[in-house]
């Protein structure tokens, strides 16, 4: 299949996504977070096709990206306990980086589910993707644009590298703003619960009525919750501090430091996620920087951790799931 790669300021690039959105095929779209692999929500053999080409495993479901705001009862069913809850979320934080996780319609096919009685829904706030998911008229589901358990693309190269041969369009908008994923909660009983860290921290979710965070052994319930994900193909290793690290005699090592750092002659490769210790300038830079390290055939590449507070915490979720292989 010949994959044609369209910049989105080009006259036909929206036209064409809609097309082919159309007709049950896939696209591949800039978000806010990463670039999304969109294909029609309603349509079970279209959404089937995005398992297949990601390789992703049947069990986890995909979130459903909605069109407007007026979708929502037509893909969720929201109680009268959690009406009120749900709309101070999407009031304060759609379009924007948080998947609520609900019950599901009828109207949902179950491989998008994953056959749960759940469905996971969102609304991008990136003005190309919700262009075209507006002139499609209809939810899509968009997982992250590459191979399942492989680091997420954040620019259309990432994508063409990912998915080259195996769909049809990608629409090139640019490195994305943030670069991790949606921030995932369920809503039940008057309560959030965070499923999967992300752009969206605890700190702004505080005022609102919460649950503990998930157990990583607990049920797949939502995208995202496998304990190895966003893995590059050379072995990764967490560590504290890199000037405690030797660097074993003929080892090609790569560091993904934090901040500041000297003494880069130990190392094959180093790349550094913020120079001034901004977790939102880390988290942008995350996934191309592992995709950089993980094409200079290292034996090992080492990621300092990061502290652990806001957006920090996603980092580090994404680099504890890099890291379980």
């Amino acid at each position: 299949m010949h994959t044609e790669v369209l910049d989105a300021e080009h006259d036909s690039a929206i036209p064409r996504a809609v097309e082919l959105l159309r007709a049950g095929k896939m696209v591949a779209l800039p978000t806010e977070t990463v670039y999304g692999l969109a294909a029609d929500a309603l349509q079970p053999e279209a959404a089937a096709q995005i398992f297949a080409v990601k390789e992703r495993p049947r069990f986890d479901p995909l979130i459903v990206h909605l069109p407007a705001r007026d979708w929502m009862d037509r893909i969720a069913r929201i109680s009268k306990e959690d009406r009120t809850l749900v709309d101070q979320l999407t009031r304060r934080f759609w379009p924007g980086p948080i998947t609520l996780v609900l019950p599901r319609q009828p109207i949902v096919p179950d491989v998008v589910t994953a056959g749960l009685d759940t469905v996971a829904v969102r609304m991008s706030s990136h003005p190309v993707f919700a262009l075209i998911v507006r002139a499609f008229n209809g939810p899509v589901a968009a997982p992250s644009a590459n191979r399942f358990g492989r680091i997420s693309p954040t620019t259309a190269q990432h994508v063409v590298e990912e998915m080259h041969g195996r769909i049809p369009l990608i629409i090139d908008g640019g490195p994305t703003r943030i670069g991790v994923e949606s921030t995932v909660v369920s809503i039940s009983k008057g309560k959030i619960r965070v499923l999967r860290k992300g752009p969206i921290t605890a700190e702004e979710l505080v005022e609102y009525p919460s649950d503990k965070v998930i157990n990583e052994n607990d049920k797949i319930t939502s995208p995202g919750q496998l304990p190895t994900h966003y893995a590059p193909s050379t072995p990764l290793q967490l560590i504290t501090n890199s000037s405690s690290f030797s660097v074993p005699s003929g080892q090609r090592v790569g560091l993904l430091a934090w901040s500041r750092f000297e003494g880069t002659g130990r190392f094959a490769a180093v790349r550094i996620l913020s120079a001034k210790n901004d977790p939102v300038e880390a988290a942008a830079n995350l996934f191309r920087f592992l995709r950089e390290l993980d094409a200079m055939n290292l034996d090992l590449i080492l990621a300092e951790e990061v502290p652990e507070e806001g957006l920090g915490a996603a980092i580090m979720d994404r680099l504890r799931r890099a890291e379980s292989r």
